[in-house]
């Protein structure tokens, strides 16, 4: 058995970032995108109003008369010019006329006849947006993974188009002549398979595009033939199979078939029987079929598998800090991901393990917020420490 560091690290060898393609802005949330975004334009373009007013010259005092010649409203700029004592009324995103050096607000005028009398003097901010205040022509969003907060920013930068890192296709390979779909009649000797709904449910939420393939049964023959269903994706993952059994045949067909291995068995709970590996110059990730062990593992490899296909940063899944509610006993020799509640306070949150862990428990990983993560030969814990933390609802 090797440690989740090192199984990690060859997980990520088995990942490289796909090519990329341009999709319309409109498509663009949640893609990763693989190149800077470059501003064609200022942003305003212009020097804006930032507020309904009167545009003039100067900083008039209290009293002052402005003759009102004419009008500008956003998206419709006053074409004329504008001199000592003269005023264009103007609303809020229109272009500010070029002569002008501050809005007064409307609230603060009297309007008689075409002319408007200041009520106060006009001091303070000249409530002009200046152009290229938000950002200039030439200006760039780094690559990221895009929010709608940034599409905003793209369309304001009139970047129609967006160059993303494509999606990678997930083969999801469930097997065993025990499961059936859900929906189906089981046998009493059968269950539902419920994996591969996390799983597909989790690698879309990463970016990615998940394959629901047929159910391999127990015979060498269709599990060969389902695998052959995925040689065109990008990352083929099996559920179930790869451990030692009479019937755990992963393994050794998918050697037959090719397979170079990179690992097998990792000194962790749940999820010690996970194995990776190139197949026919594909990833793949063989992961337990247990249904707990399983969505445990894909949050600790598979997901950092799809961030760096996608060209992220490639790393291990984000830790964040809590503080333990619970006394635990030292860790044995094998790193132990603890299914956890969290509970929201000011400062850390508390967070508190479980009683049971066992790994076949899918109600009670339904209720958990997250993983508490216990490294190899971890000591005794008392209430209060801080420790690591995997969320699980991010």
């Amino acid at each position: 058995m090797i440690r989740v560091e090192e199984a990690l690290e060859r997980a990520l060898a088995l990942a490289s970032p796909l090519p990329v393609e341009k999709v319309p802005l409109a498509s663009a949330s949640g893609r990763v995108m693989a190149r800077p975004a470059v501003a064609t334009r200022d942003q305003p373009p212009f020097d804006a109003s930032a507020m309904d007013g009167y545009a003039v010259i100067g900083d008039p005092p209290a009293g002052a008369t402005f003759a009102v010649v004419g009008e500008a409203a956003a998206g419709h700029g006053w074409r004329g010019g504008l001199e000592p004592g003269q005023a264009v009324r103007i609303f809020t995103g229109a272009p500010v006329p070029p002569e002008a050096t501050r809005v007064v607000l409307q609230e603060d005028v009297t309007v008689e006849a075409g002319v408007i009398r200041l009520a106060s003097a006009a001091t303070g901010g000249a409530h002009i947006r200046p152009k290229g205040q938000d950002f200039r022509a030439g200006d760039s969003l780094s690559p990221r993974r895009l929010r709608p907060n940034d599409l905003a920013l793209l369309a304001a930068m009139n970047i129609p188009e967006v160059t993303v890192t494509r999606r990678p296709v997930v083969a999801l390979i469930a097997t065993g002549d025990e499961l059936v779909m859900p929906g189906e009649v089981p046998r009493p000797d059968q269950i539902i398979a419920s994996n591969s709904f996390a799983l597909k449910a989790l690698v879309e939420a990463e970016g990615a595009e998940g394959r629901l393939l047929p159910i391999a049964r127990d015979t060498e023959d269709e599990l060969r033939t389902v695998l052959d269903l995925a040689s065109d994706a990008d990352l083929i993952v099996t559920i179930g199979g790869a451990s030692v059994g009479d019937h755990d045949l992963v393994g050794k067909v998918a050697a037959e078939m090719g397979l170079e291995r990179a690992f097998y068995k990792i000194a962790m709970r749940p999820g010690k029987p996970l194995m990776a590996g190139r197949l026919r110059d594909v990833p793949m990730l063989g992961l337990p079929g247990n249904p707990v062990s399983s969505i445990v593992c894909a949050h600790l490899f598979l997901l950092p598998m799809l961030r760096a296909m996608l060209g992220l940063p490639a790393g291990p899944a984000p830790v964040r800090r809590a503080e333990l509610a619970v006394a635990l006993p030292p860790n044995p020799a094998r790193a132990h991901y603890m299914r956890a509640r969290l509970t929201p306070r000011e400062g850390l949150p508390l967070i508190e393990p479980f009683g049971s862990q066992d790994s076949a428990l899918l109600r009670l990983l339904a209720q958990a917020d997250a993983l508490l993560v216990r490294p190899v030969d971890d000591p005794a814990r008392e209430p209060g420490e801080a420790m690591d933390y995997i969320s699980l609802n991010a």
